[in-house]
């Protein structure tokens, strides 16, 4: 309680971060929070995800706010509904003892009729995301003009979900004499503009170097061939005991058939994506939290500020096109002090994009191998006699022992165990033991056979490009739409207006050629190869200059 004190903090907050176990502060909040505290100051922190950033804001905040003010004095923008819910429940918790502090949460999915009669009655603190507030705006539903604390938590993630337009539009309607705190995981150069924009000479914490990994997480990559890709995510589930973690993919189709194939395969998993409505999209997030989920299978755009404790590991069916997604991606594990897992399923033609993630994270990338059938069925084995010994011997069955014992007489103790063993374990033989290697090596070892050889990819042409769809998640969308191939097997995407190259591992090519080559879209037939022709040579200047502009028309 002393070491909250010591930062400035009133009793009644100190008293209430203690209700919630809190004993230390995290480096960001030992640092910003007294700062925040005692400086009319716009203010920059740079933190992961998980090391206490709501807290560094939250607690100055419930402090500076005058309750006898009945107006909106904070405003905080976070990117989803899920973090603008998290953000409000803990403000809320802070502010216990400070009852007549009024905290209210505005975000789109929900009722905006309600919404718009909550917003009347005043709030001291508006935790809102972008485009919900900039509707409740329009509608003059809420006044910005006595916003004194304007915040913007993960202010990256917001400008990689769009919401660049709705931010100014926001900040513009606040008067120009408050203090703006951001804080984001990492600082690309549109949240540098927001800060020379709507920041005068501020204070910069960054906890960690910028763009670096949380070092509680463990970055690993398993080598693996893209048709056995699910196979491997099942092994790693399999040979972990209690995980509990994310697995992202690319596309909604994507989420949506990986987590049905779990949950047929006896796992007890669900997906989140962008095609849910918010009921839906609430019932599954509410079963991860309780932990009736053991995996949630996200896209990026859908697991969007998920904060979920204890989250064991997060697993990359693909390396996202834009590299900061990996970082948010990973942030959703190791928080708070607790270790966690990073762990890309990769193919070798993965191997320099993950030296590039090194180099821009400052950490190894561990190589993993993936668990071999009989590791699996060995640990389970282990697990199920750990189990038998911890028991809790049922009374029913007491009396019934001595008799038990008579049937089983002759039997040793090592014959007891390996008849039961066998008995219970019968599934798990026949699901393991004798399964494929699924490792890729990178090169054949001496006097041995690879028996993993990487699959060959192919090279496939198609006469459709982004005047016809929406960038490469359309792209994606698409083909695996038509083709029934799921994105994990599509690798490096080119695109121009009317036409895209794009990799693919064999087998995927096949099913791709024949499932779109001749189909028709928009009135006009499309053109797959497999074995595509030789791409034509950009011509230099000077060879222009020489030869003079090119005709119109056809190529």
């Amino acid at each position: 309680m002393q070491a909250f004190k010591a930062l400035g903090l009133s009793q009644p907050v100190v008293e209430a971060v203690h209700a919630l176990g809190f004993t230390e502060p995290t480096a960001i909040q030992s640092q910003a929070i007294p700062r925040l505290l005692q400086e009319d100051v716009d203010f920059i922190g740079l933190a992961q995800t998980g090391t206490g950033k709501t807290a560094a804001f939250g607690l100055p905040l419930v402090e500076r706010v005058d309750e006898a003010l009945p107006l909106t004095q904070a405003l905080i923008l976070a990117p989803t509904r899920e973090l603008c819910l998290q953000i409000t429940t803990e403000l809320g918790q802070f502010a216990r003892y400070r009852n007549e502090v009024r905290i209210l949460a505005v975000y789109g999915g929900a009722d905006i009729g309600k919404q718009i009669r909550e917003a009347k009655q005043g709030a001291h603190i508006l935790v809102a995301t972008p485009g919900r507030l900039r509707d409740l705006m329009r509608r003059k539903a809420v006044s910005l003009q006595h916003v004194r604390f304007a915040v913007l938590d993960e202010a990256d993630e917001m400008l990689n979900m769009g919401f660049k337009e709705e931010i100014d539009e926001i900040l513009q309607e606040t008067p120009e004499e408050k203090m703006v705190w951001l804080f984001s995981a990492t600082m690309p150069s549109e949240v540098r503009r927001i800060s020379e924009d709507y920041m005068s000479n501020p204070f910069e914490l960054s906890v960690g170097a910028k763009n670096t990994s949380n070092a509680d997480i463990e970055h690993q990559y398993a080598l693996v061939r893209p048709a056995d890709k699910y196979m491997a995510l099942r092994r790693f589930m399999d040979y972990t005991p209690n995980v509990y973690g994310i697995v992202f993919c690319r596309t909604r189709r994507d989420a949506s058939e990986l987590a049905e194939q779990l949950t047929k395969d006896g796992y007890n998993a669900d997906a989140l994506h962008g095609d849910l409505s918010q009921a839906q999209r609430d019932r599954v997030m509410g079963r991860f939290r309780n932990r009736q989920l053991k995996v949630l299978v996200a896209t990026d755009v859908a697991a969007r500020g998920i904060d979920v404790d204890n989250i064991s590991h997060v697993f990359h069916l693909n390396i996202p096109e834009d590299l900061n997604f990996y970082t948010h991606r990973a942030g959703r594990t190791g928080r708070a002090g607790r270790k966690g897992t990073s762990l890309l399923l990769a193919s070798s033609r993965d191997l320099a994009i993950i030296r590039r993630l090194e180099t821009r994270l400052k950490t190894p990338f561990t190589a993993t191998p993936i668990p071999s059938g009989q590791e699996v069925f060995e640990k389970r084995l282990v697990g199920f006699i750990q189990r038998v010994k911890n028991a809790e011997p049922h009374e029913a069955i007491a009396p019934l022992v001595p008799a038990l014992a008579s049937e089983l007489e002759g039997l040793s103790r090592e014959d007891l165990i390996h008849k039961l063993a066998s008995m219970a374990m019968r599934p798990a033989m026949q699901a393991h033991l004798h399964s494929k290697d699924l490792n890729l090596r990178k090169e054949k070892e001496k006097g041995k056979k690879n028996s993993a050889a990487p699959q060959k990819m192919k090279e496939l042409f198609i006469n459709l490009g982004t005047m016809d769809v929406d960038g490469k998640a359309g792209f994606l969308s698409f083909v695996c739409g038509l083709s029934r191939v799921q994105g994990h097997a599509i690798g490096r995407i080119d695109m121009s207006a009317k036409h895209s190259f794009f990799q693919v591992d064999e087998d995927s090519a096949r099913q791709i050629v024949r499932e779109l080559d001749g189909t028709h879209f928009q009135g006009r037939a499309l053109r797959v190869n497999e074995g595509m022709p030789k791409r034509p040579e950009k011509k230099s200047k000077k060879f222009v200059a020489a030869k003079g502009k090119p005709r119109k028309g056809k190529a």
